[in-house]
């Protein structure tokens, strides 16, 4: 990996590991989730619209047979996985959350396992095993005891399933679309079903505190689309293989900023959850793989 896709990489890695801590600031300091995830991507949406409309830009409009595909991944992808991590963040920490979205790439070698027929060997159903191991010692790790599993955990599974379905899904698109191009319409079509929450949103924003509001104005620029531009950078100029592998660190980094941020510390049994999780990860897409594995691309 050359260091411009190295530096490209490391920001949006940092940037959406940092978002977990942004999403709990903003329910603490009187957001409610609907009105937290509706006010993140109108803004994200405005931005993307504001992208197209700019001079020189050449923004294509989607084909309309591919229109409902669009329109279904961009709920599964937007919709489906920011209210599974944001209503699961009511009741469980930001670093917890990260772990458990870190999983992500084992619910998506088996997707395409599954439905992609990849192959996997030895080493992948073993590294596949490993991880959802880890999976479970997190869940359980969010719980009041070290044996109960939390509905909060129980959401954030689901959001990781769903990111999971949406990378798999998605990867036929890129041949006929820019990155930046299918971000903005995933983010549209995503945003569509939150407006659901519009009622009280504009009193949610005048009773928040002025931190909630800064994390919802960093969380709608910032994760949810100036990452998105620093991502297909990085991929653009970097091996794929080498520039997803630093999404590993994504729930160390989300842990971290937790931790300074919200005082914030996830469970011992969490932790090791997460150790045995990456693990397993690595176990999957290092030794396992017989044929190339689908691409890992993060969307909070």
């Amino acid at each position: 990996m050359n260091a411009k896709a190295f530096l490209m990489a490391t920001i949006t890695v940092i940037i959406w590991g940092s978002t977990f801590a942004a999403i709990r600031a903003s329910l603490h300091g009187g957001y409610s989730a609907g009105h937290l995830v509706l006010t993140r991507y109108l803004i994200a949406s405005g931005i993307f619209i504001v992208y197209a409309l700019l001079p020189g830009v050449k923004f294509r409009l989607p084909k309309k047979e591919d229109l409902i595909k669009i329109l279904i991944l961009g709920w599964i992808g937007i919709s489906i996985y920011n209210i599974g991590v944001t209503f699961g963040e009511q009741t469980i920490s930001a670093g917890n959350a990260g772990m458990l979205i870190g999983s992500t790439p084992v619910f998506t070698a088996l997707i395409a396992v599954l439905f992609l027929k990849e192959r996997l060997g030895m080493f992948g159903w073993i590294g596949l095993g490993i991880g959802f191991i880890g999976i479970t010692l997190i869940t359980m790790g969010t719980g009041s005891s070290s044996f109960t599993i939390s509905l909060g955990a129980l959401l954030v599974l689901m959001a990781a399933v769903a990111t999971s379905v949406f990378f798999v899904f998605q990867k036929p698109l890129h041949n006929h679309y820019k990155p930046v191009e299918l971000t903005a319409y995933f983010t549209w079509a995503g945003t569509l079903p939150f407006l659901l929450y519009t009622p009280g949103l504009f009193q949610d924003i005048q009773q928040a505190t002025l931190e909630a509001n800064l994390s919802v104005l960093y969380t709608g620029i910032f994760p949810a689309a100036i990452a998105y531009v620093t991502w297909a950078t990085a991929l653009s100029l970097g091996n794929t293989s080498s520039v997803t592998s630093m999404l590993y660190i994504e729930p160390v980094i989300a842990i971290f900023v937790a931790w300074v941020w919200l005082s914030e510390w996830p469970s011992t049994l969490s932790i090791i959850g997460g150790i045995v999780a990456i693990f397993g990860v690595i176990v999957v897409n290092g030794f396992g793989k017989r044929r190339r594995s689908v691409t890992k691309k993060a969307v909070y």
